[in-house]
């Protein structure tokens, strides 16, 4: 028997997921994606390695001294893991007051109630090395809802509820596009699995799985993938010009990088990551400051099962010490980290026996290496691409999204417009009280009563919430997030008004504060995510894993993971950083 034959509809997504619950999510969304077959491929790729007890004995390394290069989660891996073998180790991480790397929930009150996220926000089922840290320390999740019929699509003018057939967007939508005729008979959704998806169904299952590895040569499949512009891979499906745009419009990230390779939307779409998805109760942040907490904890037993106390490692974490140079030394070939600290901006130069860097290339490349990597790593370095994202998060005195019946209250999901915002997110943490209970708190206060209100009351129906009011990437992320901070308040207000069709001005007295991260801007990133152009991941992907200085230096982060953006890539690279480094280690020792 099928598995899915006694499966009424889409199987349910609990809190808290089993591995076994997990599994039969993510089989089923292979199933409707025609590639079951992948789901053991997909598996094996995003697991974890093998645990680096198996390279050295626990506490064998002690007396080793180790450098790691950034508190992402990349870094923050390597430290967990590496810290079993005994080894001291020392994080070095440049922002002030955070850890996490591009992991950050912004919370606006001091009770940590009203958060969003500026950076990840969603777990797919299928990334087994996230899954494995969530496990481990016993992390809470909750379902992250990816679509939600009463979410909007606002494009060219034209406003629709997101039915999941497609039918308001074929009805009122289509007629403002220049679609051929049979575009105009297949719903949206087919629309983009057939121009982002349906590429890799030529392939066989080994043949795709390739898009998780790392290798130093490709299949045809991958390198053609690798070639292609996403806008050239419709356009060969033969697409119109009107349904590429109109793809565009309704997924972002292929849509606001048309130029870019499509070898990055095959490696998200393959293991179906957008299907079924989780978020961690309390903000995304909770993963990585509950591993930066278990390394500074003296007596971490339980995050450390089976291993005798005394065998585990000292962890020092330095906020606000960034890494200028790289240097090795010339007498006995260890690592030299020359860094300085925020408060006295004296530069500070400490020698490792190894280190492992762990930020995005984007900053590695104003640091300064002598002697140099090897020549592909530095033009890596100095090639590799990352792309604009900004989001804003706008915290309101109710959650007007939530407001009506059940025909039309927006609990989590996400609304996609043409406009400069590009998408909204709204937050699922209401979901199980407001859709499994078909009860919301804000159902009695519709929109035309608000204006009745005292002026001074503190928050004006229900209660307070944080919707992300803009996600984008590209060209909108520059244009939008290099206004002003007023500017762009009041023009991200005016669109959020427009998608949900509210008077203009409505939002003045609802949304009272508000909070952008431009990755662009950031010191520490500068560029938000990696994303290959054509032909990087052929000329690139293989050497950027390589150590160097004779593997005294170990390179992790999402950029050299085949899991690009993903919590997944981070994790999954700094724990094969860490076993890379074991066995250099054992290997000296030898």
């Amino acid at each position: 028997m099928n598995l899915y034959e006694n499966l009424q509809g889409t199987p349910q997504q609990p809190d808290n997921p089993t591995d076994t619950q997990r599994y039969i999510l993510a089989k089923f969304a292979l199933y409707q994606k025609g590639r079951p077959e992948d789901f053991e491929y997909i598996k094996k790729l995003t697991s974890p390695p093998a645990d680096i007890s198996t390279i050295v004995s626990y506490g064998e390394l002690r007396g080793v001294k180790i450098g790691i290069i950034g508190a992402g989660l990349a870094g923050l891996a390597s430290a967990f893991e590496l810290r079993k073998t005994g080894a001291d180790i020392t994080i070095f991480e440049a922002e002030e007051n955070r850890i996490g790397g591009r992991v950050y929930t912004y919370y606006f009150d001091k009770s940590k109630q009203l958060y969003g996220e500026l950076g990840a926000m969603r777990i797919p089922v299928i990334h087994e090395t996230t899954w494995h840290y969530i496990n481990l320390f016993k992390i809470p999740t909750r379902p992250f809802i990816q679509n939600n019929e009463n979410a909007f699509i606002y494009l060219k003018g034209i406003r629709v509820r997101n039915d999941a057939q497609g039918r308001n967007v074929m009805k009122y939508i289509y007629p403002k596009y220049s679609l051929s005729e049979w575009e105009r008979r297949t719903p949206w959704q087919q629309l983009v699995y057939y121009g982002l998806e349906s590429p890799l169904l030529p392939a066989t299952p080994e043949e795709r799985s390739e898009l998780l590895q790392v290798k130093p040569y490709y299949n045809n499949f991958n390198t053609y993938w690798d070639f292609q512009s996403n806008r050239k891979i419709m356009e060969s499906l033969g697409l119109s010009e009107g349904a590429i745009n109109l793809i565009s419009n309704l997924s972002p990230l292929a849509g606001q990088n048309l130029y870019n390779s499509y070898i990055d939307i095959a490696q998200a779409n393959y293991p179906a990551n957008l299907s079924f998805l989780y978020e961690i109760s309390g903000g995304t942040s909770v993963l990585p400051y509950t591993i930066y907490n278990s390394l500074l904890n003296p007596n971490p037993k339980e995050d450390y099962p089976g291993i005798p106390l005394h065998k585990l490692g000292k962890v020092i974490v330095k906020n606000g010490n960034w890494v200028s140079g790289i240097y090795r030394d010339k007498e006995n070939g260890r690592v030299v980290l020359a860094y300085r600290n925020k408060k006295t901006s004296k530069l500070i130069f400490e020698v490792f026996d190894f280190v492992v860097c762990a930020i995005p290339f984007s900053t590695l490349r104003t640091i300064d290496i002598n002697p140099l990597f090897s020549g592909p790593k530095m033009q890596a370095i100095k090639e590799v691409n990352y792309i604009p994202s900004q989001k804003t998060l706008m915290l309101c005195t109710w959650r007007f999204w939530e407001a009506g019946g059940p025909e039309e209250q927006i609990i989590g999901g996400g609304s996609y417009t043409d406009l400069p915002i590009t998408t909204l997110w709204y937050p699922s943490d209401h979901y199980r009280s407001c859709v499994e209970q078909t009860k919301c708190e804000q159902r009695s206060f519709p929109y035309s009563k608000l204006n009745l209100l005292p002026k001074d009351q503190k928050f004006l129906a229900g209660k307070p919430g944080v919707m992300i009011a803009s996600y984008n990437y590209g060209l909108d992320t520059i244009r939008l997030a290099n206004l002003s901070p007023e500017l762009r308040n009041e023009e991200i207000k005016r669109e959020v008004e427009e998608v949900h069709g509210l008077p203009r001005g409505y939002l003045d007295r609802i949304a009272i504060d508000f909070k952008t991260m431009n990755w662009n801007e950031n010191l520490w990133t500068r560029g938000a995510l990696p994303f290959y152009t054509p032909e990087q991941k052929r000329l690139f992907s293989f050497v950027m894993t390589l150590p160097e200085y004779d593997n005294r230096v170990f390179m992790a982060g999402d950029q050299i993971s085949p899991v690009h953006r993903w919590m997944q890539g981070a994790l999954q690279s700094g724990m094969i950083a860490a076993n890379q480094l074991a066995m250099a280690a054992k290997s000296y020792r030898q």
